[in-house]
This record gives structure tokens, C-alpha cells and sequence, in this order.
């Protein structure tokens, strides 16, 4: 990442600006001199603002992003609901449990749902009241113990793998069966992780998908993926909307929640917030 400061502190210790500066505040307003020096060695606003994104455990919502989860059972239970898939066996209230943060101050919710047990994935998932189309999202979890599973579902479709000791394409960190597991960014077992993501849902033209959906990944503050094209839908119809549609490939157009699953393990969760955007192009790099 670039800091404006560290641009400035070379700046202003450079004798042959400093010796030109004056001459140049006298020709050009302040306000246009910024942009302009910027130009001169080759940085643009826009570009400072994106080398500036914040990425990594602890990153806090921007003013402009929508916090999912906050610790508390009320936003909880304001903002989320059961995923009433083909496997569904819950029932509301949300049963996943609000514990004490193991590492630092505060609450977390445990998505050990006792309907769960035995790796039942769809039988107890959450999803988000509000469906999803384009966005940026930063998600924490901790898996407490070797072997914790659980998954980070983009429009309640595409997961992302939550997965402790798997390092194939189906592992950690993976857009799942579609590319390999980043594990070596892996902070391991009892230590917060993080996912910042960048997501373009897919594209229709009369009925029929024209663009695959999309996604950009840092696993704890390191890029992990880079626009990355999802082909399907993967595990079934108890893993997510389109699952049971033509193997998975039958992706539709309907815009889904942010999903998070239930496997009957301690795989906690924490500091959830979402940024809605419309990328016009096929391009979440970030």
C-alpha cells in the first residue's frame, strides 16, 4: 500500500522541489497544485485511493459500508435469518450462540448450530436479511480447533472455504473447486483471520448468463485471488441457491444474501461489513 504521507515526507525533503515550490506557489492556486504534483510523478488520486483500501484482521467499516454483524444478538437477529434450503432442520430463533471474543474484548457469534452436528451443511446455515448484488466485504472468523469447518457464501451461491487443514482446491481460503488454497496466509488455529473481498455478480442477457461472476480476495491483508471467473455453484442443492440447478451450472439471476455455514464445528465469527457497488466492468481487482 502507498501512504500520502510517505509521497509527501519524499516530497518535502527533496531539495530540488523545495528549491522550485516557491516559484510554483506563486503560478498555481493550492488547490490545483496537489493533483498537479501528483501527476508529475506519475500518482493520480484515484490511484492513491486505491492502494490506500485497508485490508486484514481488525479493518473497521468505512462511513459508506453497512455493518452485518457487530457482536450483538440484536443485530444478529435483525439482520440475519435461517437459510430455509432443501436440508433445512432448524428453526428460528437463530440458535448459533453469542460467546465472549477468545483473543480480544467484545462478543462473537459461534456457528456451532447443535442442528448442525455431523457436518450437516444447509441444515442450519444464516443468511442475510438483504440480498447482494456487486460489493466489497470484510468478514473475521476464528476456528477454534484443528479440522474446524464452515464456508463464506457470496450471494448465498459462491463459497469461499473456511476450512482448517485442507489445502487443495477445496481447502482454506479457496474459491472452492475453483482455484488453489492460499493456506501459507493462514494465521492458523486459535488466531483471527480475515477475508477482504471484492464481488461482481454475473451478467445476463435475455435470460442467459453473458459474464461469470467475479471475485478479488486478500486473506489476511495479502492478495490472495485476482479476478478470478466462477463457473458454478458447487455441493449440491443443500449448498446454496442454484445448487440443484443443472449440476450447479444453472446459475439465474436473482441476487442472493451473504451466507455463512453451519458444520457442527467452533468456527466463530466477528466484524462483518458490506459496501454495496455496480462495476460496470468485469473487474474487482483491488
Amino acid at each position: 500500500m502507498v501512504d500520502h504521507k510517505i509521497i509527501w515526507f519524499f516530497l518535502y525533503f527533496n531539495p530540488l522541489f523545495n528549491q522550485n515550490l516557491n516559484i510554483m506557489k506563486k503560478r498555481v492556486q493550492y488547490s490545483t497544485l496537489v493533483p498537479l504534483l501528483l501527476i508529475v510523478f506519475g500518482i493520480s488520486l484515484g490511484a492513491i485511493s486505491v492502494l490506500s483500501e485497508k485490508t486484514g484482521v481488525g479493518t473497521k467499516a468505512p462511513k459508506d459500508a453497512e455493518v452485518l454483524f457487530d457482536g450483538s444478538r440484536k443485530m444478529l437477529d435483525e439482520k440475519w435469518t435461517y437459510w430455509e434450503g432443501p436440508r433445512f432442520s432448524s428453526s428460528l430463533p437463530i440458535k448459533w450462540e453469542i460467546v465472549a471474543d477468545p483473543v480480544d474484548k467484545g462478543t462473537v457469534v459461534n456457528s456451532n448450530d447443535p442442528n448442525a452436528v455431523g457436518g450437516k451443511y444447509g441444515s442450519a446455515d444464516i443468511v442475510t436479511k438483504k440480498a447482494y448484488k456487486d460489493f466489497r466485504l470484510h468478514v473475521e472468523f476464528f476456528i477454534s480447533s484443528k479440522g474446524g469447518n464452515s464456508g463464506v457464501y457470496l450471494q448465498n451461491r459462491y463459497e469461499i472455504q473456511v476450512l482448517d487443514g485442507d489445502t487443495t482446491k477445496h481447502g482454506l481460503g479457496a474459491v472452492i473447486n475453483e482455484t488453489r488454497s492460499p493456506y501459507e496466509l493462514y494465521n492458523g488455529v486459535g488466531k483471527w483471520n480475515s477475508y477482504d473481498i471484492t464481488f461482481r455478480a454475473a451478467r445476463f442477457e435475455n435470460g442467459q448468463r453473458s459474464e461469470k461472476a467475479m471475485v478479488s480476495m486478500y486473506f489476511n491483508g495479502q492478495k490472495a485471488h485476482t479476478n478470478v471467473g466462477i463457473n458454478q455453484v458447487w455441493g449440491g442443492p443443500f449448498s446454496g441457491l442454484d445448487g440443484g440447478n443443472d449440476g450447479g451450472k444453472g446459475i439465474t439471476d436473482t441476487p442472493g444474501g451473504l451466507k455463512l455455514q453451519a458444520e457442527g464445528h467452533d468456527v466463530l465469527y466477528r466484524n462483518i461489513w458490506i459496501k454495496e457497488l455496480d462495476l460496470e466492468k468485469a473487474d474487482t481487482d483491488f
